[in-house]
Order: C-alpha cells, then structure tokens, then sequence
C-alpha cells in the first residue's frame, strides 16, 4: 500500500478528526479510503452519463426521437432511472 503526503483545509482536517472521534472509522487513512471510493463511483456514474448523452444526441441528430411529449419523455426517463436502481 502506497504512502501519501496531503495537505487538507482546517475544515477538511476537522472532518477527518471527527469522523474518527466517532468511531466510524478507526483513523484518518480510513476515512481518506472511503471517501476515495466515493468520488471513484461518482467519477464512473459521471462517465456513464456523458456516454449515455453523447449516444442520446447521436440518436437526435439522426432522427430517433423518443414518441411523445418532451413531459411524457421525462418520466419515462425517471421510471427508467427508478428502476435501474
């Protein structure tokens, strides 16, 4: 496991120092770990987004719309979403 060197915020810092003091997690590399994974799946959701529009605005440019209204396409879209979950 590699070793690193950060420099945080007072606040960062705090947030660090109480996480621990919680007992959440037993030290401040814990909680560094955690809060890498995080941002990992927030980065990967984010690449999927951009993947998704890039292929939705292909598919306007070439004509494939989704029937409907734009309100009508907009929950059909949130139904998806809910139920990809």
């Amino acid at each position: 496991m590699g070793t690193r060197n950060v420099v945080l915020t007072d606040t960062q810092s705090n947030l660090v120092d109480q996480l621990v003091a919680s007992g959440r997690y037993q030290n401040a590399s814990e909680v560094l770990r955690a809060g890498l994974r995080l941002l990992e799946r927030e980065e990967a959701e984010l690449e999927d987004l951009r993947a998704r529009l890039t292929l939705g605005i292909e598919e306007a440019r070439k004509g494939e719309f989704a029937g409907g209204s734009g309100e009508e396409a907009i929950r059909r879209a949130f139904a998806a979403a809910r139920n990809a979950n």
